[in-house]
């Protein structure tokens, strides 16, 4: 299992901990701002993923799954279109496109905008944010930014670039789960995991959805503490919402994991192979932040 933070960049050692509890080999790695990286999440190649899949097979790992949050959703879902023997992905708060990149590229600057990924040395196709774009007044001064609204108005802003930006799941040959919140003050991750499902069915393909209507951007699995607060970003939910989410998500969760041939396990919401595609069910940002 490859482990992916979301913009704050970070190695996710508490995630990891928690799917290595349940039997699985998990993995989180750097993929910008180290050594021979970008520094932001701008242009990254989307290569900087397999040698940390080449790793997990070479351990023996008879499965491979991304589970990615926010922008590593983003990745992950891209990965599973783009590369052979992904099976299963589970993208926490994603998103339906390609967006700009978030922070500065290997030459230092952040504008103009560039894409945050590239494949084979292209550059994705991508979504960019329109600048002149400001937060609610009623907002503290000083206080957390909530961005989602600069998201959906440069997607109307630049909604001739939006087709070409999708990200086209209906080509993954993995097993999808898609978690969002309807309260997340980042992005809109529910709407654009219902377009993502959208895809997906239309192709005749399976998807899960597990959405928590009063959940935020930074959903919890079982055995993880509450995200930190973050003094930069809105992220909307709370503690018990995020918390809740993470609970409707986790057995959809390990059945996307473990794959057909996993583990067998009782009644209660424990494990059962082959769940059916179904429809939701439930109870990004600008700059770097920790909490993420």
């Amino acid at each position: 299992m490859l482990v992916l933070s979301g913009s704050s960049g970070r190695i996710e050692e508490e995630r990891c901990r928690v799917l290595a509890r349940e039997g699985m080999a998990a993995l989180s790695i750097r993929w910008f701002g180290g050594a021979g990286q970008p520094p932001g999440i701008c242009e990254v190649p989307l290569e900087t993923f397999e040698p940390a899949i080449a790793l997990l097979r070479a351990g023996g790992a008879r499965r491979i799954g991304v589970l990615g949050t926010s922008k590593g959703a983003e990745a992950a879902l891209h990965l599973s279109v783009l590369l052979p023997g992904v099976d299963a992905v589970v993208a926490l708060s994603p998103t339906s496109l390609t967006w700009a990149n978030v922070g500065p590229g290997e030459d230092g600057r952040a504008r103009p905008h560039r894409s945050s990924w590239t494949w084979r040395g292209e550059p994705l196709p991508f979504v960019p944010y329109d600048d002149s774009w400001t937060p609610a007044p009623t907002r503290p001064e000083g206080g957390p930014v909530a961005i989602r609204g600069w998201y959906e108005q440069s997607r109307r802003t630049f909604a001739g670039r939006v087709d070409a930006a999708t990200i086209p799941v209906e080509r993954s040959g993995a097993d999808l789960v898609l978690v969002a919140g309807g309260d997340d003050a980042m992005w809109p991750s529910l709407p654009c995991a219902e377009e993502l499902a959208a895809r997906r069915r239309a192709a005749g393909l399976p998807v899960r959805v597990v959405g928590g209507p009063g959940a935020g951007h930074r959903p919890r699995l079982p055995g993880e503490g509450p995200a930190p607060a973050s003094t930069e970003f809105c992220h909307g939910g709370s503690a018990a919402a995020d918390a809740a989410l993470g609970a409707a998500a986790w057995p959809h969760i390990l059945d996307a994991l473990r794959g057909p041939h996993g583990p067998a396990r009782g009644p209660g919401g424990d494990r059962r192979a082959g769940r059916p595609s179904a429809p939701p069910t439930g109870p990004h940002g600008r700059g770097q932040d920790s909490s993420k």
